[in-house]
């Protein structure tokens, strides 16, 4: 399965785990690159030296590239991205921002540099910066979420961008990887499949929701504050969309959600806690270890495309 992914970051197959705060730390990055495809650290809100920490956690598992993900928005943002230079982290990946500033930094350290994106103007403006490849990610994901579907929004970034295209939102199998090639992308970025593993640390209630969801079961909150998130469906998100429709303020609605992606994934609260995951969470059935579920996918989706040259 090689492409211009696989080639660009030095992995086996094109296939990128989510970044996601809490969930993503060192076990899971370690088995997915080790596995063949680009391990990620989720580095979310933490203060830089839990980064750091988790960095030299994953070096001690694999000596296969990995990467880190950084939400431009945490106050520790500016140190993160030192310490992706100081660790020599081959791979970033940015969300909630614009990593502009830190672009030159990270040139000169030869790290690789990969926003996710929402729209074509993002793409094309991460591209007229530097950026190596853009995560093209559709509102079917978990978590934070833009408006364009992952079926609308790869072909028109791939139309638009001469750097290759990771397409995210929605993809869980083999047919969903062939579906984004066929829509442009050169490889595929999954969180919601990532968290049912064996080596990721989410609580077991977490992970057994997923296994359990149906297609109808993810809900998203937020819309009418600007800030949309998709996560299954539990009682804190019928509470908080009763509220939101009441037209409750914005700051009783985020005293609502505080701490409770925490409460899902450390404390397995799937009452209350907010248990996000994509749309493809009813396609997620079984819990494999990591090495099994790459092996999986790329079994089914050489299937589907064996003698299309879509890749090598």
């Amino acid at each position: 399965m090689k492409t211009e992914v696989t080639k660009l970051l030095g992995i086996e197959y094109p296939i990128i785990q989510g970044g996601m705060a809490w969930v993503a730390e060192y076990h899971l990055a370690a088995a997915v690159s080790e596995a063949g495809g680009l391990g990620l650290i989720g580095a979310a809100s933490a203060p830089a030296e839990w980064v750091r920490q988790q960095v030299q956690e994953v070096k001690k598992l694999t000596d296969k590239p990995f990467g880190v993900n950084i939400m431009l928005m945490s106050p520790y943002a500016d140190e993160i991205a030192k310490v992706i230079v100081e660790e020599k982290v081959p791979v970033v990946t940015t969300g909630a921002g614009n990593p502009e500033k830190y672009m030159k930094m990270w040139k000169e350290a030869g790290v690789k540099i990969i926003p996710v994106i929402a729209s074509v103007a993002h793409a094309k403006r991460m591209e007229r910066c530097g950026a190596d490849a853009v995560v093209a990610e559709g509102c079917e994901s978990g978590g934070h979420i833009g408006e364009t579907t992952t079926m609308v929004l790869v072909p028109q970034v791939a139309d638009a961008v001469s750097i290759p295209v990771i397409a995210a939102g929605g993809i869980a199998d083999g047919r969903g990887i062939a579906a984004a090639f066929m829509l442009g992308a050169k490889g595929v970025q999954m969180g919601t499949h990532f968290v049912a593993t064996e080596e990721c640390w989410a609580h077991q209630n977490y992970k057994d929701m997923i296994l359990k969801a149906k297609d109808i079961d993810t809900k998203v909150t937020g819309r009418s504050t600007g800030h949309p998130v998709r996560a299954l469906r539990n009682q804190m998100t019928q509470e908080y969309l009763k509220k939101e429709a009441e037209g409750v303020p914005f700051e009783e609605l985020e005293q609502m959600t505080l701490g409770s992606l925490r409460r899902a994934v450390v404390d397995g609260d799937v009452k209350m806690g907010s248990v996000m995951a994509g749309q493809s969470a009813g396609l997620v059935k079984e819990q494999l270890s990591c090495h099994d579920l790459i092996q999986k996918l790329v079994k089914e989706t050489d299937e589907l495309l064996k003698g299309t040259g879509i890749y090598e």
